[in-house]
């Protein structure tokens, strides 16, 4: 047996084995102790003392606790007391502070400064006022249509993520989840800046400040939030200077990381934003990814790295190009769906149109984007036109150029409205074009752009139906009930106003008042602006839908186009497949292409 002396230590003293076997009175002996104090110890084992004293300090801790909790036990007690002192309205009131404090908090934490970073030459962002009385008078036109919209959300649908403007009340679909998320705030905001709407842009920076919450369990769709809340953020961020649209875009885009953890990294169409949980849509090919949705990432995630300096998003978008570039694709083409388990291509469909369309105009923005020198973009643009060319695009009967669907092994004489932004991409990548083609795909583009209007003017409103057919004798008409329909969509005058930067042919002018006019008579309630049903009806009814994309692209470039040259340069800046326009990364500012130049 071993014998112990009783031992207390000092008030708020720290004990160890170690200081005991080595402090004054002790003699270390490797294996035991000896003349412990006055006390005369057996010789025992290192073991057995330390067993002793890890006792001996475990209970001192316990009675140190005990006491504590004793002490907090009655300290809540008396605040219990005071407490029952106080009124009802007085205890609300006290538990609103508390949870004001925690939100406030959770604010700063969220936050957090980003570092600081020299910002693109912004060349362009005001005025722009022609000077020809006619053109100045149908760009305020246009603004007074925006206005139209925006005050009619605002007052019928505020929060919302669009509105209903002949019911006026708030609408959303499922892209945007279960979640009130303002995306017709979010998504106009850069339209009002560019028009000078600045106190409805405050009232929309507003409300982003103190009500945009992503940390809501709701399941949207990854392309859709990109390109109109990314994408309408950073544009905002970039023309007014205000630091929470930065804030606000990186936040969320956090959220949709997650929707990259699959086996290929290729990502899931959907996510929830509180779990991280993605999936397909079902009826995408098996559950395939979808290549517009996929390959529509690239501008605003390269602007996230060089807004944060963290590279993972650039390295999430260039994986994606990476796994492209290495797959087969058969006859050149990229079909629209991809399997992001297997890294195999869905059925064979191609699209210019829904699907694949943004895809490809990503390609070229990209190269456009890192002024002009992401060369692999700029290849992959170039093969995939080429290839487009040779299996997509023919003439009809009546001499109108079209871009058709390819579907397991057939071409479908066929084109989307959705397609017609085509004629402004084939046009804004004339110059650069391999081959010295510059002067084909311009023609090319004024084309497209020419067929498309054939679409709008061969319809009763003057509005171009959502798709039209090229078989026998119908050409630029659409021919099924479900295709009739017009949602204020933006891609035929988007084409109008590329075609009239490159050119100034004063037909695109004249073009895009028609569709202005056309809108203005056909689509303007009392409440908003809303789709129409049936364009080859004289009298439609309404979808009763205000799209957000009908104030961020449809009447941004309807402005645009009666605008001077100086409005958004396009040396300068690069606009999203939303219209949200970013600025061109010149070579001095960034270090995140793959592009060997940059090294």
């Amino acid at each position: 047996m071993c014998s112990f002396p009783t031992w207390t230590p000092a008030k708020g003293a720290r004990t160890s084995a170690a200081s005991l076997s080595t402090g004054k009175g002790t003699t270390s002996t490797g294996t035991g102790l000896k003349n412990f104090g006055s006390n005369e110890i057996e010789f025992c084992s290192v073991e057995a003392v330390q067993i002793r004293l890890n006792v001996m300090i475990s209970r001192e801790e316990e009675e140190r606790l005990r006491n504590k909790i004793r002490a907090d036990h009655e300290k809540a007690l008396e605040e219990a007391k005071e407490k029952l002192k106080k009124s009802r309205d007085e205890i609300q009131a006290e538990i609103q502070t508390e949870k004001n404090k925690v939100v406030q908090e959770l604010k700063k934490k969220d936050s957090k400064p980003l570092p600081p970073v020299p910002l693109p030459n912004l060349i362009g962002i005001h005025s722009g006022e022609p000077a020809d009385p006619d053109i100045r008078e149908k760009r305020n036109k246009v603004k007074e249509m925006m206005k139209h919209a925006w005050d009619n959300y605002r007052q019928y649908g505020w929060g919302h993520n669009e509105l209903k403007p002949i019911a006026r009340k708030g609408h959303s679909t499922n892209i945007f989840g279960n979640s009130q998320m303002g995306a017709t705030i979010v998504d106009a905001l850069d339209t009002l800046y560019i028009m000078g709407l600045h106190d409805e842009f405050r009232e929309g920076q507003e409300w982003i400040d103190k009500n945009l919450d992503f940390s809501v369990n709701s399941e949207v769709s990854v392309f859709e939030v990109n390109i109109r809340f990314i994408g309408g953020l950073l544009a905002a961020y970039y023309l007014s200077g205000q630091e929470v649209f930065k804030i606000k875009a990186v936040q969320l885009a956090g959220k949709l990381l997650p929707a990259f953890n699959t086996p290929t990294g290729i990502p899931w169409a959907m996510v929830n934003l509180k779990s991280g949980v993605g999936r397909n849509w079902g009826w995408a090919s098996a559950g395939s990814s979808i290549l517009a949705e996929f390959g529509t990432l690239h501008m605003e995630f390269v602007h996230l790295s060089y807004l944060t300096g963290d590279p993972v998003y650039y390295n999430k978008v260039m994986h994606i190009r990476k796994l492209l570039q290495k797959m087969d694709r058969p006859n050149g083409l990229y079909p629209n769906y991809l399997n992001p388990r297997t890294g195999r291509w869905g059925q064979h469909h191609t699209s210019v149109g829904g699907l694949g369309d943004s895809f490809y105009e990503y390609l070229l923005k990209a190269w456009l984007m890192s002024d002009k020198t992401d060369t692999e973009a700029r290849k992959m643009y170039d093969d995939a036109i080429e290839a487009i060319e040779k299996h997509l695009i023919r003439k009809s009967n009546g001499g109108l150029t079209f871009i058709g669907e390819w579907k397991n092994g057939h071409l479908e004489r066929k084109m989307g409205h959705l397609t017609c932004f085509a004629g402004g991409m084939f046009a804004l990548g004339a110059d650069g074009s391999r081959d010295d083609k510059a002067g084909h795909y311009l023609q090319l583009g004024a084309e497209i752009a020419h067929t498309c209007h054939e679409s709008y003017d061969r319809t009763a409103l003057k509005l171009g139906p959502e798709a039209f057919k090229f078989d026998g004798g119908v050409e630029a008409v659409a021919v099924r009930q479900n295709e009739k329909y017009y949602i204020l969509r933006p891609e035929v005058i988007e084409t109008y106003w590329y075609m009239w930067r490159i050119t100034h042919d004063p037909k695109y002018r004249q073009w895009g008042w028609e569709a202005t006019q056309a809108i203005e008579k056909y689509c303007r309630v009392s409440g908003g602006f809303s789709g129409v049903k049936d364009v080859y009806s004289s009298s439609p009814t309404y979808d009763d839908v205000q799209q957000s994309f009908f104030l961020a692209e449809t009447l941004k470039y309807l402005y645009l186009l009666f605008s001077n040259d100086d409005l958004l340069p396009l040396d300068n800046w690069v606009f999203n497949t939303e219209a949200h326009p970013l600025p061109v990364l010149h070579l001095a500012n960034t270090t995140l292409s793959g592009n060997p130049a940059y090294r």
